[in-house]
């Protein structure tokens, strides 16, 4: 799946993600900075893998993990700093919270910060800082 929108690009295809980008950003992050760069691989080969491109320039990811039966816990999103504030973390979350594997299926994650941006897309704050997206079945 590629998706484009202006100057920027989604797609799903794990060839295209720069791993050093992924690397960098998560190293930086709150929530993965004491990963290891083999966990951080190990994550990517086994989960379903969003990636934003700026032409060739990978500027956002977000990572899916699934049974592909009753639920997905969506992960490790990021916007690139210079690229934040324009919309592209929407389009990210649209497209995953729309994709059609993802249908019929419980999606969970954890922010401490993003609570707003989430319940965009159907997902609702549990007691703690993670978050819940039911299926319109449950609604």
């Amino acid at each position: 799946m590629q998706i484009q929108f202006g100057d920027y690009s989604i797609s799903d295809d794990k060839s295209y993600l720069q791993v050093g980008t992924i690397l960098r950003f998560l190293a930086q992050s709150y929530w993965a900075n004491q990963r290891s760069e083999e966990a951080v691989r190990k994550s990517i080969d086994n989960s379903i893998c969003y990636g934003v491109y700026h032409g060739p320039r990978q500027i956002g990811f977000a990572r899916i993990v699934t049974d592909h039966a009753t639920m997905y816990w969506l992960c490790d999103v990021f916007v690139d700093d210079d690229y934040r504030g324009q919309g592209i973390g929407k389009r990210l979350i649209e497209t995953i919270a729309g994709a059609d594997a993802l249908q019929g299926l419980t999606g969970i994650l954890g922010t401490l910060d993003a609570h707003g941006l989430y319940e965009q897309y159907g997902f609702r704050k549990d007691e703690s800082r993670f978050m819940r997206k039911r299926p319109e079945l449950f609604r």
